[in-house]
């Protein structure tokens, strides 16, 4: 039988610390997987959930240990939020912009300013995501500004969609251009603006058929106050960004394949009528219907392998921005953007086909609404529609054959019909990384 949370599963390659940082979490996700089915259900946004969450400092995860933090790797950190998206899949794209600002700020100065954030994060504080630009905004503009006004204060103005997470959360990493009085030097910026105060209203208007309850609507910024400290430049933005946020949408399908293994399994175990035309005196001892829970088992398989490999390769590229050279850091951010796009193309058929799979090895009393097995499809394809799969095999693909390097600055906006050159601004939920060294490199043997 299989639990929520199999040890035996966990690879040895994570270190003997997983497990004692794993345990700590395991509880809250199993409350977080008891209650899932009843917010899908009812629609209800996450809050308990994620305060859950918060009190057991999950944000934290990335923190080093002598701030407070569980100073987990990057592949500890994925293989942990394989676990919660098996739990609930909303969840964890609710914290991906957060998690993606606290991997912002280890790559930043290690200074007294960011030592700030580091305790933030250890003591709770959530970050949520706000990037994308409302309405038919052209590719390379950004309409959100941060303002300096006469009186010193910089304020925040403009709309965003894809917020996710920022309802939850505490601050928002927001992305704007900066102009203002002596500073109109339109530079882009990333702004870490306080969630609760006068001048922002958040709405929980996403409608999308899968990822419901991640709290990914519109928020609005009406002269909300950011301090002059947490003003960051986007071109000190980390240069592995983009991997690292399909590195969550990787997760996330891992653990939604492991939750219909999950799934499958407990209707198959529980069904008592047969069909004649069935194999077995029981549905359980059925040969057929074992073969599709256990090729759906081993999708699940290889999607949390693909997910964690993925993983390390972003891992390398955080050791290298501290302890590489130029041309060391910049091979590997060529390698976690390239492995995580590979882990996309790979896995948006084989989660999804797992989804739809697994209601062959049920009745059509699966079908009922009662059950929200069709959530686990919904969710998936919602997920593997982020970050447009086609374009990444594309661009793997040109890798391999002409060694062109791997873009690492993308959006999206209003075309004008011809091809537009490329700005180092971010475009959906998942944002754009920052421009790595522009110079071709030849691709690795």
């Amino acid at each position: 039988m299989t639990a929520l949370h199999d040890t035996h599963r966990t690879p040895s390659i994570l270190g003997p610390a997983y497990e004692a940082i794993a345990a700590k979490y395991r509880p809250v996700f199993s409350r977080i997987q008891a209650t899932a089915l009843q917010r899908e259900q009812q629609r209800q946004l996450g809050h308990e959930a994620i305060q859950w969450l918060k009190d057991t400092r999950f944000g934290a995860l990335r923190v080093p240990l002598e701030h407070g933090g569980d100073g987990a790797t990057l592949p500890q950190l994925f293989q942990l939020l394989v676990e919660l998206a098996e739990a609930d899949s909303n969840i964890v794209q609710a914290l991906r912009g957060h998690f993606a600002f606290v991997e912002d700020r280890l790559n930043a100065p290690r200074d007294a300013a960011n030592a700030v954030w580091l305790q933030r994060f250890a003591e709770g504080d959530l970050a949520g995501n706000a990037w994308t630009e409302v309405g038919n905004v052209a590719i390379g503009d950004v309409i959100t500004r941060v303002t300096r006004k006469e009186d010193g204060r910089w304020v925040v103005n403009g709309r965003k969609f894809y917020s996710t997470g920022s309802i939850f959360a505490d601050w928002i990493d927001l992305y704007a251009r900066r102009d203002g009085p002596g500073d109109g030097d339109g530079v882009d910026v990333i702004a870490a603006v306080r969630a609760r105060q006068p001048g922002v209203t958040h709405h929980d208007d996403w409608d999308g058929f899968g990822q419901r309850t991640t709290g990914s609507g519109t928020s609005v910024y009406d002269n909300a106050t950011v301090e002059a400290e947490n003003l960051f430049a986007f071109a000190d933005r980390f240069k592995y960004q983009t991997a690292f946020y399909q590195l969550f949408h990787l997760a996330t399908l891992a653990g939604i394949a492991r939750a219909i293994t999950r799934d499958a399994a407990a209707q198959v175990r529980g069904r008592k009528r047969i069909f004649s035309t069935g194999n077995a005196p029981s549905v359980a001892q059925d040969v057929q219907v074992q073969q599709v829970v256990g090729e759906v088992s081993a999708i699940a398989y290889a999607a949390e392998a693909t997910a964690v490999r993925a993983a390390f390769a972003a891992q390398r590229a955080y050791d290298a921005h501290w302890h590489g050279t130029a041309d060391e850091e910049r091979q590997a951010n060529i390698e976690a953007e390239l492995e995580s796009a590979q882990g996309q193309v790979a896995l948006t058929d084989l989660v999804l086909r797992a989804a739809s799979q697994f209601f062959n090895g049920l009745g059509a009393s699966a079908a009922s609404t009662s059950q929200s097995l069709d959530r686990h499809w919904r969710n998936a394809r919602t997920v593997a529609s982020h970050n447009p799969v086609i374009y990444k095999a594309r661009i793997v693909g040109d890798w391999h054959i002409n060694g062109t390097e791997p873009p690492y600055v993308w959006q999206i906006g209003a075309g004008s019909g011809r091809p537009a050159a490329v700005a180092p601004a971010p475009a959906t939920d998942a944002g754009a990384a920052n421009a790595a060294q522009a110079r071709p490199l030849a691709r690795a043997a």
